[in-house]
């Protein structure tokens, strides 16, 4: 027990950003009152992503205004939705309007998002990410793009706003998009994933990374987070969890999580309240960070031992805790003892 506990406090701590929540069953602006309290509270960078709200641009230029120095990642950005010249556009237009360090995230997407809400084609989707990135930098370089590819093409453009030069992040679960982050990202991220699957997904990036004979990008994890949760925490958390446990890789690494009959339920296609009833405590606290604060330490530690560079804290939103600033407050606090060595 002691040896784990000099563990824990030895350890020290991935570097710690914010990722807004764009919870659905919260008020849609809630998202400013967590983007406020992670830059007040010196967080290292905030996501924004793009779900079934807020168009990112639109609030990453509206946050911009709001904070006062927070670094802002915009994305990931479905690259079948998405074309090259719109991102690098709105990327550029955010950073020099605002003044503000903009880097920026790209992935793939799932069916319901691409294909029934866009009415898009996801074609070979490792591929498309690959081109994808092959634009963005060239346009987000300021140079003109003349590209065509496979999936992608585009021909004669060049930023007129000043090249933002934003490092480009890849959202990676896949081999072919692991490959893919490894041979032409600066970052990776993987969601929603143990400690263990985290480490394997990113060893298997950095053996890719050496065979390109091209330094590894580094890792990082978004992870949901609630500290002191409430029941209502628990429940938003579990939520969130119903559309992945039957999902290819999702559900074998869920079932290595000791939840195997779980992901057999879930992949009987219950209906999800069903599904949802059925989903012990434990299951959340294999993909999150929820506890006291001592048991999110805990968490963090794991993942820093298996090769995560960077935690991107989800914050549950809740009654009780509106825009997670409870839980960032308290892991600001973990963040501040890591870096300065206290106990």
């Amino acid at each position: 027990m002691w040896l784990r506990t000099i563990r824990l406090m030895t350890t020290a701590l991935p570097s710690l950003g914010v990722s807004l929540g764009l919870w659905q069953d919260r008020p849609s602006d809630e998202v400013l009152v967590t983007a406020l309290a992670a830059d007040r509270l010196d967080f290292n960078e905030l996501w924004i992503g793009e779900m079934a709200t807020y168009d990112a641009f639109a609030l990453g230029a509206v946050i911009a205004e709001r904070t006062q120095r927070i670094p802002l990642t915009l994305g990931p950005f479905a690259v079948a939705v998405r074309d090259p010249v719109m991102i690098a556009m709105g990327v550029a237009s955010v950073a020099e309007l605002t003044g503000r360090r903009v880097n920026v995230a790209i992935g793939s997407s799932s069916p319901m998002v691409a294909e029934q809400w866009h009415g898009r084609v996801q074609r070979r989707p490792a591929l498309a990410l690959r081109e994808m990135a092959s634009a963005l930098r060239v346009l987000l370089a300021g140079e003109k793009l003349n590209f065509e590819g496979e999936v992608l093409r585009s021909q004669g453009y060049r930023l007129r706003a000043t090249p933002p030069h934003s490092e480009l992040t890849i959202a990676a679960f896949g081999a072919g998009a692991i490959n893919v982050a490894a041979t032409m990202a600066d970052r990776m991220v993987v969601n929603l994933i143990t400690p263990q699957l985290a480490g394997r997904l990113a060893q298997a990036m950095r053996d890719d990374a050496q065979r390109a004979s091209r330094s590894a990008p580094r890792v990082a994890a978004w992870v949901t987070a609630a500290v002191d949760p409430s029941v209502d925490s628990f429940e938003q958390l579990r939520r969130g969890i119903v559309g992945y446990l039957g999902a290819p890789g999702y559900g074998e690494m869920f079932a290595e999580a000791g939840f195997g009959d779980v992901v057999s339920f879930a992949r009987q296609d219950p209906h999800p309240r069903d599904l949802l009833a059925v989903i012990p405590d434990e299951l959340v606290k294999s993909v999150s960070l929820i506890g006291d604060l001592d048991e999110v330490r805990a968490g963090l530690v794991n993942y820093a031992e298996v090769g995560v560079d960077e935690v991107i804290v989800v914050p549950s939103s809740v009654q009780s805790d509106p825009g997670g600033v409870h839980t960032l407050e308290c892991l600001a606090r973990l963040s501040d003892s890591s870096r300065t060595g206290a106990k």
